[in-house]
């Protein structure tokens, strides 16, 4: 949505999400319990709505959520960001699967000045985290793809605004989570949302905007696909349908068994039929005190377009190459490879351009994907980025649920250009969103819930592709994402190819091993859950994959995607497979089968209570 009513805005004339007076409060409040004045669960609580989570580390290890509504950033919040990162992290971020950025290992009196630094550019951590109303996402691509609906981008943000610091947004039993979508593929994944919205449109004399809305989605324990609630609901009611369902979700859900207070619990409990009957009285009491309106016509929203002025001077391919590894990382941890390639051949620019390129509606301009290995991009990095976007784009970058970026309203005789500056800065990878460019939670690294090195399971996978020329044109649209635990943050349970870090025991040590996952995903408007097909030590975690690759090579109809493939083919077979991959006895064990990636010593199962809610 494009405002341009306040001085101080951001990106394409868009308004500051944050609030300088509740960073505040943090101050006054983390003083208050320092003094003993406040118990540490009332703490806990409020950091958390501030994006505040503690991680595994003993000691003073924070991990901060900056919230990215519809995954939307431009030059100045980019260099904020790369600010904080070099000053006060590891001196990269982490890009999430719902859009957000996360900074790890902060001191806890460090949040503050971060908190300061983002807010001077327009960015919020509030209800990043703890039992709130998350980052509303969006398709990336919203805007500008040839094949979506309309433009969700003006409604997601309205209803971001309408949401961002309301009085039950922070007061749920659970995290709540809304996503919205334009196109025929659910590249927002609404279907695994609390609210998802889908654009639809409606003939009546004139087309008419609006929504196909499902409810109750979500993965982890009890993965569901989201319950149809409307086909078609009118674009000027999301805001009071989004509080009638916050306001049911308030006074009814479970606020006692952290395990099962999400609205999908709560649906299954009532009865879907028993659930709708109440939300329809819970509508009515909004819409009785007068509800609330779209800042614009819900038939005629702002329109995204290409730029009136020209685009800046773009740096050359040798100064972004030597800025882009001036950032000094730092562990611990998996830290990011800056390596610059300053001469990328032809053969790379095509895979990258087949890949990572697509035009966009408005004719002459094209979305340009950026590769972002592991997720994790260096203040340099960031810098380069911004400048990037100034020179051969909007001005702006959009986060992905891949946890990648793109570019949008690229000149389409521009993209070689582009690609030998992104090459420079470590970024010109191609294949995004294929087996060579897993997804993947922090894992083990810093989360109190994890049980292994997800990011180390993504980074091995990354190189085994790339050392197999093929393997990923043979792949075809399969997809690989690792969670370091059930609870799914890399979203595994809807992956053509999902991994879940799990553990057992050989000769009583402890081996880290995987879930392996087949046939997840998103269609038709519809969550598709993998099926567990074997359970494999993490160092054989490759050759799974080259098994699966080949079983899809061999047996696929013609024609067939791998992601249709795995849905429809009999477990058994794929479980014979991977068969002789999961079996693994003392005196054929090897002394690396007992050690996670990343780790020195011998493999240890660390969970921890965790802080997903408060």
């Amino acid at each position: 949505m494009h405002r341009v009513d306040d001085a101080r805005t951001w990106g394409r004339t868009r308004l500051s999400f944050a609030d300088e007076a509740e960073i505040d409060e943090f101050v006054e409040t983390l003083a208050r319990y320092e003094r003993g004045e406040i118990p540490p669960d009332a703490w806990r609580a409020f950091r958390l709505v501030r994006g505040t989570y503690g991680q595994r580390q003993s000691g003073d290890a924070q991990m901060l959520r900056v919230k990215i509504p519809q995954g939307i950033l431009d030059g100045a919040q980019l260099r904020a960001l790369a600010d904080v990162a070099e000053r006060h992290s590891r001196g990269f971020l982490h890009l999430t699967t719902r859009q957000n950025v996360q900074l790890h290992f902060l001191r806890l009196h460090d949040v503050e000045p971060v908190m300061r630094r983002l807010a001077e550019a327009g960015l919020t951590t509030r209800e990043a985290c703890g039992n709130s109303v998350r980052n509303v996402t969006a398709c990336p691509y919203a805007g500008v793809a040839a094949d979506e609906v309309f433009d969700v981008t003006p409604y997601a943000e309205a209803l971001t605004r309408h949401l961002l610091r309301h009085p039950l947004s922070s007061r749920l039993p659970r995290k709540f989570k809304i996503a919205f979508e334009g196109c025929p593929e659910d590249h927002a994944l609404a279907a695994i949302n609390d609210i998802g919205f889908r654009a639809a449109l409606r003939e009546n004399g004139s087309p008419r905007r609006g929504f196909r809305v499902t409810v109750g989605g979500g993965t982890s324990i009890l993965p569901t696909s989201g319950h149809l609630l409307h086909d078609f609901l009118p674009a000027g009611r999301i805001l009071d349908l989004a509080e009638a369902v916050l306001r049911l979700y308030a006074e009814r859900g479970d606020y006692e068994h952290k395990q099962r207070n999400r609205l999908k619990f709560l649906i299954r409990e009532m009865g879907f039929e028993s659930w709708k009957a109440s939300l329809r009285a819970s509508l009515d009491s909004v819409e009785r005190e007068g509800g609330a309106r779209l800042p614009f016509d819900p038939e005629s929203p702002p329109v995204e377009g290409a730029l009136e002025s020209t685009h800046g001077e773009a740096p050359t391919v040798a100064e972004t190459a030597a800025r882009a590894v001036a950032t000094a990382v730092r562990g611990p941890g998996f830290t990011p490879r800056v390596e610059p390639a300053v001469a990328p051949s032809t053969a790379d620019f095509v895979r990258w351009r087949s890949g990572n390129v697509r035009s966009q509606k408005q004719a002459g301009y094209a979305i340009a994907t950026v590769t972002v290995p592991l997720g994790d991009l260096t203040g340099s990095q960031l810098r380069v980025l911004a400048d990037l976007a100034a020179s051969y784009a909007d001005g702006t970058v959009r986060t992905t649920h891949d946890q990648n970026l793109v570019l949008r309203w690229v000149p389409e005789s521009a993209a070689e250009e582009l690609h030998c500056r992104l090459a420079a800065a470590g970024l010109g990878q191609g294949r995004a969103g294929t087996v060579a460019d897993p997804v993947s939670c922090p894992g083990a690294e810093a989360c109190r819930l994890a049980v292994t090195q997800s990011r180390g399971l993504a980074r091995l996978l990354g190189e085994h592709v790339a050392a197999r020329p093929g393997l990923a044109d043979a792949a075809g649209d399969l997809r690989i994402k690792i969670s370091g635990c059930p609870n799914g943050c890399a979203q595994h349970h809807v992956a053509g190819l999902g991994f879940q870090g799990s553990v057992r025991k050989v000769a009583g040590r402890a081996v880290p091993q995987y879930f392996v996952m087949v046939g997840g995903g998103v269609t038709e408007g519809r969550a598709h859950f993998a099926r567990l097909a074997a359970k494999v030590p993490v160092r054989r975690a490759g050759l799974a994959l080259e098994r699966l690759v080949a079983l899809y090579r061999s047996e696929a109809h013609e024609g067939e995607p791998a992601s249709a493939f795995f849905r429809r083919v009999e477990l058994d077979r794929v479980k014979r497979a991977l068969a002789d991959l999961e079996a693994l006895v003392a005196e054929e064990a090897e002394p690396a089968d007992f050690v996670d990636l990343g780790e020195d010593g011998d493999f240890e199962v660390e969970t921890m209570p965790g802080e997903c809610s408060a």
